[in-house]
């Protein structure tokens, strides 16, 4: 099969959907890869890395789009890319549908098979593909938060770990996922005083024993997170429903309880954000105010570490690619039910149903939307 790694267009995005060691395994697989000129770059991967591992470098993303049957991505493609996809290929990369009408409408309208990276299960529901760009988001949610404390950026001046005789700022973490896991991890580093909420009690077990007590594990009732907003500097939202659009935890009101200065880190902002008041924002232009408080809602966190971010990434993706290029789709889906979780659109149709149900459409089963996408 030939794959193609085109060059991330998302605003301030500086990953590449794969490294040199991923050309290596999928042409020793007798496979193609074709790169786009500079796609590496921001990763600090060279054209010529990639040629020395057996891609052959394109000019531009129309000449990959033309040549290549599997496209690999990072973000969410962008329009233009949209236009580009036909309906014999297949799109592997982060999606983000729930709450984008006009992206999935324009994948459906392409007729081309896409495949979410973020809704791929493995055998214990867990999301793999996922979870490293979590672990990123989740530390970088924290230092992210630090900085904006800081007077100069609009915050309230208070430093996370304090000094003695000065208490450590209060960070409130939403959500004990990997993302919160990571966030508590960097806070508790930093020395700030650290809650973590979640709504699953046997998870806030396992936080007490993985954070060794460092971090205090609270319920997140609306009350418990209501009583905490006064008092705390920074909150993380990491709050993840799968593949659907996330909750919102805290309203425009209850922002009036928080202290002016504050900082709100939104990390849930790809899944229309856990904030009522958020928005997604970018690296270069990242932050905003509401009701006197910070809101840090950047749509592609772990893409200011491109190089952490791009080996963490291809390390997950690439047995998912080698079995696509190798086995095809159709055997691949069906024979991998937590892949299968991962397929959101073939053949016009949407596949996965949280994903129709934000989008107020109807879903139709995977078998049956791959029935209409020929074998190959």
């Amino acid at each position: 099969m030939r794959v193609g790694v085109p060059s991330e267009i998302k605003p301030d995005e500086y990953r590449v959907a794969m490294t040199p060691a991923g050309v290596r395994e999928l042409t020793d697989a007798g496979h193609e890869v074709v790169v786009q000129k500079g796609a590496g770059e921001g990763s600090a991967i060279t054209d010529a890395d990639y040629v020395a591992q057996g891609a052959k470098v394109l000019p531009d993303a129309d000449a990959v789009f033309a040549e290549a049957e599997m496209i690999v991505k990072v973000k969410e493609p962008q329009p233009e890319e949209v236009a580009r996809l036909q309906p014999h290929h297949l799109l592997f990369t982060y999606l983000h549908l729930a709450p984008d009408p006009d992206l999935t409408h324009g994948l459906m309208k392409s007729g081309a098979t896409c495949i979410a990276y973020e809704t791929v299960e493995d055998r214990n529901g867990r999301l793999p593909l996922l979870a490293p760009m979590s672990e990123v988001a989740g530390k970088l949610a924290t230092q992210a938060g630090a900085f904006m404390l800081e007077k100069p950026l609009g915050g309230r001046g208070a430093l996370i770990g304090g000094v003695p005789g000065v208490a450590a700022a209060k960070v409130m973490v939403i959500g004990g996922g990997v993302v919160g896991t990571n966030a508590a991890i960097i806070s508790i580093g930093m020395q700030g005083e650290t809650y973590v909420y979640d709504r699953n009690i046997d998870r806030l077990r396992q936080l007490e024993i993985e954070l060794q007590g460092r971090a205090s594990t609270c319920f997140a009732s609306t009350l418990e997170i209501e009583e905490r907003l006064p008092e705390v500097d920074l909150v993380i939202g990491a709050v993840l429903v799968h593949g659907a659009k996330a909750p919102h935890v805290i309203n425009r009101e209850q922002l009036k309880m928080m202290k002016k200065g504050a900082v709100l880190v939104d990390v849930s902002i790809d899944q229309g954000g856990c904030f009522e008041t958020s928005r997604a924002t970018t690296h270069s232009d990242p932050t905003y105010e509401v009701e006197g408080v910070t809101h840090y809602c950047v749509a592609n966190m772990p893409g200011a570490v491109p190089i952490t971010s791009t080996y963490a990434l291809t390390n997950a993706t690439l047995p998912y690619v080698l079995n696509l290029a190798t086995k095809g789709v159709h055997w691949t889906v069906a024979n991998d039910p937590g892949l299968a979780l991962g397929l959101n659109v073939a053949a016009g149709s949407i596949t996965y149903a949280p994903v129709a149900e934000a989008l107020g459409e109807q879903a139709v089963s995977v078998s049956d939307a791959l029935s209409e996408v020929p074998m190959r």
